[in-house]
């Protein structure tokens, strides 16, 4: 399982990637494990501006479905097109590379502040160990 140390978690197991003032959001590798295969990702909040924690969207696994809170509050403005039933519709995209082709929205962040209260790799560990 990997815990990339260049990312931010959360303990609803979201990672977060900034590049700029762009965040990049997915699910970790633990999660995406313990949902198992993903059949559907539904993300109709493209060009909305929430607050942290608020759901944005969710994944549906064959068994379950679970919502997805945003990490940091800001503007959606995308969503991954490989996801999307529009486009290339492949949310097993999620199980096979969470970190890098299964992301699922990018953020214009509003409070960069709010990435410190994000936690490491190391701590994201832990967490998922309790």
């Amino acid at each position: 399982m990997e815990f990339p140390s260049n990312l931010r978690y959360t303990s609803e197991h979201e990672w977060v990637r900034v590049e700029d003032n762009i965040v990049f959001v997915g699910i970790t590798d633990f999660a995406q494990s313990e949902l198992g295969e993903l059949v559907y990702v539904e993300v109709e909040t493209v060009d909305e501006t929430l607050a942290k924690d608020e759901i944005f969207g969710t994944v549906e696994a064959v068994k379950t479905t679970s919502d997805l809170y945003m990490p940091v509050s800001g503007k959606i403005i995308a969503f991954n097109p490989k996801l999307n039933e529009d486009d290339g519709d492949e949310p097993t995209l999620i199980n096979e590379s969470p970190y890098e082709e299964g992301w699922i929205i990018q953020i214009e962040l509003s409070d960069p502040t709010e990435l410190e209260g994000l936690m490491d790799a190391a701590a994201y560990q832990e967490e998922i160990k309790n």
